[in-house]
């Protein structure tokens, strides 16, 4: 028997506040639902658009403030394309939350790796926030992030405020030079070659492309970490929410009731992970 989480059928009504460009592909839509809804960090929603459809977007604000709801989308095609039209004063739907949500229990006493892939740092910017809220649990944070270009790299107000001496690192890369950045060059998993992270009291989440997944989770191996150490966001061909359509298993699986946040040991000997 699949338990469902209230508000699995309806949306309930959201006022769209605030529209934020974050790079020429990537908006943020900030909602007011009319009730506060209660998420996990890494647990999503569906997002509706009263009259077209909806799709599932994990949140990319804080889970400790319900009720504001930020959503940061890629535009990449119909349904993306629509969400970046709307404007400030509409009326959208929110129907969840759906998944377990980011481990947060276990990371006490451990030291947490963050890696984000381009519009991947969006649902782990709800579990940064929440572990900087509360910083006293864990040992360490670091966060590692890496975009194709300046343009769009993600939350770039944000990043000079997430580092704190000696509890949170943050580190971000580019992946070829360009003019006038003076940060690191190369692709994400290049900040992970010997990284300095406890390997035997650590955990790591990862989200990004599947390409970036793929290759982050076999550097990350490569790197001595254990598959039950990784964590991966893979939100992907995920529809109903509640493991009935079937169109997001892995073997015996489905990413959104068992995921969309899965540990990589519980699925790295079934075929197509990536």
């Amino acid at each position: 028997m699949i338990s469902e989480p209230e508000g699995a059928y309806l949306p309930q009504p959201a006022e769209l506040l605030e529209v934020i460009d974050e790079t020429p592909t990537i908006k943020t839509l900030v909602v007011q639902p009319r009730e506060p809804l209660t998420f996990k960090a890494g647990q999503f929603v569906q997002l509706t658009l009263p009259g077209f459809g909806e799709a599932p977007f994990t949140p990319s604000s804080s889970p400790l403030s319900p009720e504001r709801i930020a959503i940061t989308i890629l535009q990449t095609g119909t349904v993306t394309d629509r969400f970046h039209e709307c404007k400030p004063g509409q009326t959208l739907g929110l129907r969840g939350p759906f998944g377990k949500g980011y481990p947060i229990d276990k990371l006490r006493g451990k030291e947490v790796l963050v890696v984000g892939g381009g519009v991947g740092l969006a649902p782990l910017r709800a579990l940064i926030l929440a572990l900087l809220a509360e910083l006293d649990p864990i040992k360490r944070l670091s966060i590692k992030y890496g975009s194709r270009c300046v343009e769009e790299l993600l939350y770039r107000r944000e990043h000079d405020t997430w580092p704190q001496a000696g509890k949170v690192d943050f580190t971000c890369t580019i992946d070829h030079p360009q003019q006038g950045w003076r940060g690191k060059t190369g692709v994400v998993t290049t900040l992970l070659k010997g990284v300095d992270i406890d390997r035997d009291n650590s955990h790591v989440f990862v989200c990004g492309p599947g390409v970036m997944l793929k290759f982050t989770t076999f550097t990350l191996i490569d790197e001595g970490f254990r598959p039950d150490q990784i964590y991966l966001s893979m939100n992907r061909r995920m529809s109903c929410g509640m493991g009935l359509c079937g169109r997001c298993n892995i073997g015996p699986y489905y990413l959104c009731k068992d995921g969309p946040d899965i540990n990589y040991a519980l699925i790295e000997d079934y075929p197509d992970v990536f």
